[in-house]
């Protein structure tokens, strides 16, 4: 497998290169130069979760890792479903919070931390990552105790949920957790200048496990293929899927398995108040604001790091982007499409609720609707209970990580004082 930076289209890397490095020149994003193509999706459909990601991750990656070798690390990293679940006529959930720690980035954080171990070469890693939530949990749990890889993760103070900070902040060993004075796009930026800094990078290794790193982007075309294998055939053919959307990288992987053959007829990228995207593809002008802290923190990002690779593939693939649908929700109305589906029967939590919200609105007749629930409701107890006078139970993980104690530590949004903290952490 080849891949470019779409930055600089001359630095051209391996699969293992990507991964290892993270990101290209310039902070530019690496992108496939080939994208395969099933022509019998039917049939690939037909064959159970892990096999059928094998085959996808396998086509992807080539000849560089030996298929057998690509279905262990499938085989460790998807140890849990992603089942679809009927919330009203023609109108499904797709639930990626059946993991270890109860949300989507756990398949590509699990896939991303046996990629690494595939590829390394065995010298010094540091994986340098930022959160806005989800991301943090996902890649902790993932490499903790991981030898010869150390863990930074960097996120906005008191601006991510209680739950979520406990579930990865509780760790210790190899896992470092930094709170930072500023909003998630702080946190991303300070990444940015740790990979342009080359001193910094080949002293301590580093690497990012956002969804910039390509092997978690590949992880969750994955659970697409899965969703689909759920539906008829009739289903499938008619098939609107509406992304909650913060980073993007989920919405890059739905429009990558599309581009592989899956037949889905549009998507939709739903966004609460951090409405960048909408508006750039409503006015063709791309105009960030500073970031809103909302009740669905975890898309509170207003400078999309993976919106590059969306362009470039619809560049490449002549899609257009007004394609795409779009919409921004507010808290209130997601709070109210919380309890429109808990009426249905249904417990959600404010992303989910989002992109349900801008389904319902934009779904025509004749047409199957699916929405991604991206987090356990319990990870966002404090919210939801508040919108629906609940007390939601919190699952085993949480219960457990719940009355540990934190280990993280405060810091300026500065980054000569990250570069210590980064030097000062290595075993």
């Amino acid at each position: 497998m080849k891949l470019y930076n779409i930055k600089e289209n001359d630095e051209q890397v391996s699969f293992g290169q990507a991964v290892r490095q993270g990101l290209g020149r310039n902070q530019g994003l690496f992108f496939p130069s080939e994208l395969p193509k099933f022509d019998d999706v039917d049939a690939l459909l037909e064959q159970d979760f892990v096999a059928r990601s094998t085959k996808i991750l396998s086509a992807l990656i080539g000849e560089e890792l030996a298929e057998q070798q690509v279905n262990s690390m499938v085989d460790a990293a998807f140890q849990f479903p992603a089942p679809i679940k009927q919330v009203k006529d023609g109108v499904y959930a797709l639930e990626l919070f059946h993991g270890p720690t109860l949300a989507f980035k756990d398949f590509g954080g699990r896939f991303m931390a046996q990629s690494l171990a595939a590829v390394s070469d065995g010298g010094k890693i540091t994986i340098l990552t930022a959160t806005s939530g989800d991301t943090g949990a996902a890649v902790a749990h993932a490499f903790y105790g991981m030898e010869d890889i150390n863990v930074v993760i960097l996120y906005p103070k008191g601006k991510i949920s209680p739950l979520q900070e406990k579930l990865f902040c509780t760790l210790g060993k190899n896992i470092h957790t930094v709170a930072i004075d500023g909003d998630f796009d702080a946190c991303q930026a300070l990444v940015k200048q740790a990979f342009d800094d080359a001193e910094l990078r080949e002293e301590i290794g580093l690497n990012s496990a956002n969804s910039i790193n390509i092997s978690r982007l590949m992880a969750q075309i994955c659970y697409y293929f899965e969703a689909a294998s759920q539906l008829t055939k009739e289903q499938r053919d008619n098939l609107v899927v509406s992304v909650p959307s913060g980073n993007f990288g989920n919405l890059t992987a739905g429009l990558l398995a599309k581009a592989m053959g899956l037949p889905i007829k549009r998507f939709i990228a739903a966004t609460n108040a951090n409405d960048t995207v909408p508006r750039y593809l409503e006015t063709g002008k791309w105009d960030p604001k500073p970031t809103v802290a909302t009740t669905s923190n975890a898309m509170d990002v207003s400078q999309p790091n993976n919106w590059p690779r969306i362009e470039e593939l619809c560049r490449v693939k002549e899609w257009g982007l007004e394609t795409l649908g779009k919409g921004a929700v507010t808290d209130e109305q997601s709070a109210q499409s919380v309890r429109d589906l808990n009426e249905l029967g249904y417990l959600c939590e404010p992303h989910g609720a989002i992109a349900y919200r801008v389904l319902e609105e934009q779904l025509a007749e004749g047409e199957t609707g699916l929405f991604l629930c991206t987090a356990h409701p319990a990870k966002f107890k404090e919210v939801v209970d508040d919108i629906l006078g609940s007390d939601i139970e919190l699952p085993g993980p949480l219960a457990k990580h719940a009355v540990m104690e934190l280990l993280s530590e405060d810091l300026a949004n500065d980054f000569d004082a990250l570069k210590q903290v980064l030097r000062r952490v290595q075993p």
